[in-house]
């Protein structure tokens, strides 16, 4: 982090092994998103929570916080409330939508029952094939294909 004070969101792609989900820290606030698509609770993932807490830890030490004054346990975990997924397939395409939904609206606070802007329960299929096209083009530009 080049300005180590300034407050930003860190957008995590994480795949459980079978699953995409999407993690948003808050590096200086220890605050991390979670948005799940087939809305499991973090706690279905024990090796995801280690590994997200420890890198924040770490993070802590480096900026001189002492623990003492922060604890040890003073990350937060939210769940949002986000569209979830109908099939078992869409799961990487709705962890693209998470975070192209919240990069759009620029702030650092992830609402806990999604933003009012994009809330619905599901995404339609002209949504997911949105982000798909989306994502292809982005491939494209890329050069990757060739």
């Amino acid at each position: 982090m080049d300005n180590k004070d300034a407050e930003k969101l860190f957008f995590i792609p994480f795949n459980t092994g079978g699953h995409w989900l999407l993690l948003a820290i808050n590096p200086i606030r220890e605050i991390v998103y979670y948005l799940d698509s087939l809305g499991n609770d973090w706690t279905t993932y024990p090796d995801m929570k280690v590994l997200i807490d420890t890198v924040l830890q770490a993070f802590r030490a480096q900026r001189d916080i002492q623990t003492s004054r922060r604890g040890a346990n003073s990350i937060t975990w939210i769940k949002v409330a986000c569209p979830q997924q109908r099939n078992q397939i869409d799961c990487g395409y709705f962890m693209l939508r998470f975070m192209r939904d919240t990069l759009a609206l620029g702030r650092l606070k992830i609402p806990t029952d999604y933003f009012d802007e994009f809330k619905c329960a599901f995404y339609t299929k002209d949504q997911v094939d949105e982000i798909k096209e989306e994502w292809c083009q982005f491939m494209i530009e890329l050069n990757v294909c060739s």
